[in-house]
């Protein structure tokens, strides 16, 4: 088992004629993942990597069956493109799109919860590297080749350091068994609370690592569930903690303002959680290997 993506699932790519979706749909072709249809408005009946293009999520649905969608659409339409996608009754959405209007994820937060909880859509992202079930779909930007199939499971706001994670375990011989990127916006569609209660369900997955950065209450958010319902070991790394405060750093969510949202403090918050934190970037995987043991 996974979270959110299997070999089976059929998957479509909202956007998928510009330069940067065609690329990584080859990727995503390569790797396995079940890419079932693509959507542009006017360019229906056009292939692309041999995948049919249909004018709406709806219609692209109706044909294929599909499940899951990857939104690379130009930010002006965007959250547009999010709402289409739960509206045609999509079960996962990964938005890779940098720079979505805050006040436009806020209509869209606003806009799934709309669904009862059994037919919303979940939403990972915006500006993430996507999810990838390592040996069964890969549904993002990331490279694929890094992860290796295990028991860790990763979500990180960061997709950088996420693939730092992963090739670190690869080295070691450890394998991840669902990577997610939930984004570094400060208006995201799940919160690492929201994914840490998928992998606490998930059977395949015995360990999770957490990767947080300074800036909104996400982490703090996470370590009362971690210490609540959590029973599963998690490491942790949180970048930023020479990030000087109330400077803007990076990811539109990186900006400390309140009590609990620099590096340091969000560090004492997860320890005192019981979360195991890694000193820096280079020994996460060394640190998930030890608390493994």
């Amino acid at each position: 088992m996974s979270i959110f993506l299997e070999r089976e699932t059929k998957v479509i790519v909202q956007g998928i004629t510009g330069k940067m979706a065609r690329f990584h749909t080859k990727e995503m072709l390569d790797y396995g993942t079940n890419v079932v249809g693509g959507v542009v408005p006017g360019k229906g009946g056009e292939k692309v990597e041999g995948v049919p293009v249909f004018n709406t999520v709806k219609e692209a649905v109706a044909e294929t069956g599909a499940e899951a969608t990857l939104v690379f659409v130009p930010p002006p339409a965007a959250a547009d493109s999010i709402m289409e996608a739960a509206d045609a009754g999509i079960r996962y959405c990964v938005c890779i799109t940098d720079g979505i209007p805050a006040q436009d994820m806020i209509r869209v937060k606003r806009y799934m919860y709309r669904y009862p909880k059994e037919r919303r859509m979940i939403l990972t992202g915006p500006n993430c590297a996507g999810t990838i079930s390592p040996g069964k779909a890969m549904l993002g930007i990331m490279p694929g080749h890094i992860y290796l199939q295990g028991n860790v499971g990763i979500i990180g706001r960061s997709g950088t350091l996420g693939y730092e994670a992963a090739a670190q375990l690869k080295e070691r011989g450890l394998g991840v068994s669902t990577s997610v990127g939930i984004g570094g916006d400060p208006i995201n569609g799940s919160s690492f609370r929201d994914v840490l209660e998928h992998f606490q369900n998930d059977p395949d997955t015995h360990i999770i690592c957490m990767i947080g950065e300074i800036g909104g209450p996400q982490e703090a958010e996470a370590a009362e569930y971690i210490r609540d319902h959590i029973t599963k070991p998690v490491v942790a790394y949180i970048a930023g903690l020479t990030a000087p405060k109330g400077r803007t750093m990076g990811h539109a969510g990186a900006i400390i303002s309140a009590f609990g949202e620099s590096a340091a403090e969000k560090v004492d918050i997860l320890t005192a959680a019981g979360v195991t934190v890694a000193e820096n970037p280079a020994v996460i995987g060394e640190t998930i290997a030890r608390v493994m043991q």
